[in-house]
């Protein structure tokens, strides 16, 4: 047993919307994964013809570009254009919280043409990018070269802008820390239309500390130089499973990566941990391994990508009847390996499609775009789906996972869980996420003198009140989680729905150096606040009117200054 349990609720009474949920397969299978995969192709085309295209090409149509921006913003006139905004859809996100923020007055700037991979620099090992590049595509220029971003996170659909100005992570982390803290430089387009450059150890350094986490209120990003790492061609990946209680589960988790006797050698590659049920887990650690190797006599090779193969999380679960076993697969196909089911989630959206059948006749069609299911789910499923599902990455430091894991069991006895391990370093100052003061003093498993070790708690499914016809609050229940973090120093995946008030987003944040690259770089009044942009429900005029009183009060203040 567990030794936790979950409270007793009484049934509740069906709705109509949830008939709507329950045969919305028929609008995925007919219309969204037909579309997907026209969008999926036509997105492929164009990182081809932008692949055929010269370097020098590349560099100038990144610079024609980076001028219609500047020229656009300077267009602006900030009494009545409103907040500048990306030209981007409302529901193209990858994420359940949609971009309400669109619906107040807004001054748009069109990003779409940022699409090209600049440079692959082997010498410096630097990736130099535009934002909407995405997994996928810097995986198929990399990986041939035996090269590799540092950190890749693991949907092909997630951007590079999204990745820095919000939140990225991978089974890498634990040695990288997160996407943003791979970034070597950022080219920044301010409010005023000025271009920086901006680096760790610039005249601009606050402002590339400031830009993670604040989704794109500081300024607008058009290019990003990223760490790369040298990669082999496949990943020796072992399985070990684990039964116990929550709390023997989370010590095998952090004993697969952080070995208590300190010895680094058997820090592995990658790492990620899923838990099936409240006394079921399995660890996978993976360590990148030749082609040589992968082929010996007696080795197995897993080629995970293709169409028709088991998804990867119920692949993974068989090792709690196989016991422990190793595979190797191509490094490319292990770092989307959740891309088809999208983690576990495809399962609630086609609930056949895990089967060999679908698999085999269908499975090329994988997976959904999460834009096309917002954009034809409609306001009623929309809410629904914020009620009743669970979509959350909770992160905290290593040495809570077993009571988060109790609390989640507790709130919402939502399984399969994600575990995945990643550094927090200790910066020369104060962002919006930091280590826990005095961490360093405490000498914790996977703790350092210069990074503590945090882990993303991925809650991506309906709980089990919901699975059972139980009444379920969702958003209370998304309340207390944000409490528990906020009591635990812990934080919240801003894509994820929020139930934060603006006080508890700014307990759970720290404000003081976003803030001050606020005012420093002109974003007040200029772009939304990022607790504003990130907060559930239509934002509406008042909060723009809101930010425009913040910017006059800021000149009034600096005019008093001078």
């Amino acid at each position: 047993m567990s030794g936790v349990e979950g409270p007793l609720r009484p049934k509740r009474k069906k709705v109509l919307v949830e008939y709507l949920v329950q045969f919305r397969w028929i609008v995925v299978i007919f219309v969204v994964l037909p579309v997907s995969c026209f969008f999926y192709f036509k997105l492929f085309l164009g990182h081809v013809r932008s692949a055929m295209k010269s370097d020098e090409r590349r560099r100038e149509e990144h610079e024609e570009n980076v001028l219609k921006v500047i020229r656009r913003l300077r267009q602006r006139d900030p009494t009545k254009d409103g907040l500048v905004c990306t030209a981007r859809k409302p529901y193209i996100a990858v994420g359940m919280r949609n971009v309400d923020y669109k619906r107040a007055r807004h001054f748009e700037v069109d990003l779409s043409a940022f699409r090209n991979i600049l440079e692959i620099d082997k010498e410096r090992m630097i990736a130099k990018v535009e934002p909407l590049v995405n997994m996928g595509q810097i995986t198929r220029a990399t990986i041939p070269m035996n090269l590799s971003l540092a950190v890749v996170a693991e949907l092909d659909d997630l951007t590079v802008g999204g990745l820095i100005n919000g939140y990225g992570i991978e089974g890498s982390s634990h040695l990288y820390g997160l996407f943003s803290d791979t970034i070597v430089a950022m080219e920044v387009v301010l409010g005023d239309g000025r271009l920086v450059r901006c680096t760790k150890d610039n005249e601009h350094s606050d402002l590339f500390y400031g830009i993670p986490w604040s989704q794109g209120t500081l300024g607008l990003m058009v290019s990003a130089e990223i760490k790369l790492i040298p990669v082999r061609e496949y990943m020796k990946v072992t399985y070990t499973p684990h039964r116990g209680t929550l709390k023997e589960l989370a010590q095998a988790y952090a004993d697969s990566f952080a070995p208590r006797d300190g010895d680094s050698s058997r820090v592995p590659d990658f790492v990620e941990t899923m838990i099936y049920t409240p006394t079921e887990a399995v660890c996978m650690t993976g360590k990148y391994a030749s082609e040589a190797e992968a082929k010996k006599k007696g080795n197995v090779i897993n080629s995970v990508g293709w169409w028709f193969k088991p998804w990867f999380y119920q692949h993974a679960q068989t090792a709690l009847q196989r016991g422990e076993f190793v595979e190797y697969i191509p490094t490319r196909e292990y770092h989307h390996r959740h891309t088809r089911s999208l983690y576990w989630e495809g399962k609630l959206i086609l609930p056949c499609a895990d089967q060999w059948w679908f698999r085999w006749f269908l499975g090329w069609l994988m997976p959904p775009k999460v834009s096309l299911l917002k954009a034809t789910q409609g306001e009623a499923i929309r809410k629904y789906y914020h009620d009743m599902h669970v979509i959350q990455d909770l992160l905290i430091p290593l040495y809570k996972v077993a009571d988060a894991l109790e609390f989640c069991h507790r709130e919402t006895e939502l399984y399969p869980v994600w575990l995945c391990p990643h550094r927090l370093f200790k910066l020369p100052l104060k962002t919006m996420v930091h280590p826990e003061t005095g961490f360093e003093d405490h000498h914790r498993q996977g703790d350092t003198s210069f990074a503590q070790m945090f882990t993303d708690v991925g809650l991506y499914y309906s709980p089990g009140p919901v699975l059972r016809g139980e009444e379920f609050d969702g958003a209370e229940v998304v309340r207390k989680l944000e409490e528990w973090m906020i009591q635990n120093h812990g934080f919240q995946a801003q894509y994820s729905v929020s139930e934060l008030t603006e006080k508890n987003f700014w307990r759970m944040f720290d404000a003081s150096h976003y803030e001050h690259c606020r005012r420093k770089y002109g974003a007040v009044g200029t772009f939304m606040n990022v607790y504003y942009k990130s907060k559930k429900g239509k934002k509406t005029e008042k909060e723009v009117q809101d930010a425009e009183a913040e910017a006059a009060i800021v000149e009034a203040d600096h005019a008093e200054e001078d």
